[in-house]
């Protein structure tokens, strides 16, 4: 039996940028699959090449100087890097939705929030000044931002942090997309607010039966929202795995140290792990295992081999480590 076209599927993906100090690969052969209803978690330090994955999904990678050199971009089957411009913008503002990190900036000083909103409905939808107005009012009442009627003419400006993260929601939720990926949802919010917008997101996604990309560096925030998580580092997916796996028994080194360096509670006292060193430069990424110049578990043989990238540790668990199974039992 056929397996079913996912909403997203994104194929041993790379993209590069040519800068003066050299090449910079920035995605290396990244591939995972986003089925109907699902949220996967994309996580990793920051310049592991997260943002720039889903950038490239969305096609607006600025070019020159990225170039995406290799892999293919599905949306239910159809490969995105293959369609005309024009066809591709469609898909881009009608089935796979983007939230960027910094709302703020995002978002137009100089026009309402209601004018911004309504913009989408005005051009895709092709509805009056007054329809289009009043689905903006709708969408910002589906975010949950009170008073919307009277704030639909505000400025970003009078919002708050949280509240301008809901407009950015309330934008990308628009025009009903069966994907939507959100970049770091929660940067520069506080910790009530990063929980508000989180369970935002997971109840939008139930009611709507969307497929979720979230885009992060902090293990804390996906442990009540993911289904899987793929972690990556220098450009590639080291681990993939569903969500309770990768937090009960991780099977790369990179992953079991973000997971160690999250405080705990029964830890109060002790010393915060952290991870030696620093990420690679992309214009340099060092032969073999990309991390092995900071790993414990590393010998001579992840200095010079490159460890396959789907090492089947379990039922949909797969690590690029060659001791994964040292890592896995905590050896």
């Amino acid at each position: 039996m056929l397996q079913e076209a996912a909403p997203l599927e994104v194929k041993d993906l790379h993209v590069e940028f040519r800068t003066r100090a050299g090449v910079a690969n920035a995605v290396n052969g990244v591939s995972f699959r986003v089925d109907q209803g699902e949220t996967l978690a994309i996580l990793g330090e920051s310049g592991c090449g997260k943002s720039v994955t889903a950038q490239a999904v969305m096609g607006i990678l600025e070019s020159p100087p990225a170039a995406i050199t290799g892999g293919q971009i599905l949306y239910r089957g159809t490969d995105l890097l293959t369609l005309p411009a024009d066809e591709r913008r469609h898909h881009r503002a009608n089935n796979i939705a983007m939230i960027f990190q910094d709302a703020l900036s995002a978002l137009n000083p100089v026009f309402t929030v209601g004018y911004q909103l309504g913009e989408l409905f005005r051009v895709h939808r092709g509805l009056s000044r007054k329809d289009a107005k009043a689905r903006a009012i709708e969408m910002l009442d589906l975010v949950k931002i009170p008073a919307a009627k009277q704030r639909v003419s505000d400025f970003p400006h009078q919002f708050s942090g949280g509240m301008r993260q809901r407009v950015m929601i309330a934008m990308a939720l628009a025009l009903d997309p069966d994907v939507l990926i959100a970049d770091e949802p929660t940067t520069a919010l506080d910790v009530t607010v990063q929980a508000q917008i989180m369970k935002l997101l997971a109840e939008l996604r139930d009611e709507r039966k969307m497929s979720l990309v979230l885009i992060t560096h902090d293990m804390g925030v996906v442990a009540d929202v993911a289904d899987k998580i793929s972690v990556m580092y220098a450009g590639r997916v080291v681990e993939h795995a569903p969500v309770f796996d990768i937090y009960a028994r991780p099977s790369h080194p990179y992953t079991k140290a973000l997971l160690e360096s999250i405080p705990r509670l029964d830890r109060k006292g002790q010393d915060l792990a952290v991870i030696g060193g620093l990420p690679p430069a992309l214009t340099n990424i060092p032969p073999g295992c990309p991390f092995n110049p900071r790993c414990a578990y590393a010998r001579d043989v992840c200095r010079q081999d490159p460890p396959p990238p789907e090492y089947a540790v379990a039922v949909q668990h797969t690590s690029a480590c060659h001791f994964w199974k040292e890592v896995r039992e905590g050896e």
